[in-house]
């Protein structure tokens, strides 16, 4: 789930307006991306369901 959360920071900051180090952050997206896509065969419930988690810790960790 950690994975998954620092996938949709690393997504929300490229998806900035002007980002800095667009490079680095395309790498960093692939690299989180590309191990939980080979490894997993789950079935697309439990996708959905890590996402879902994934954006509660999202709102959990910005309303800090």
């Amino acid at each position: 789930m950690r994975l998954q959360a620092a996938w949709y920071r690393t997504y929300d900051a490229l998806a900035a307006p002007r980002p800095a180090r667009t490079t680095v952050l395309r790498r960093r997206l692939y690299a989180l991306s590309h191990p939980y896509w080979t490894r997993t065969a789950a079935a697309p419930a439990a996708r959905a369901e890590l996402r879902r988690q994934a954006r509660r810790l999202r709102t959990l960790e910005s309303a800090r």
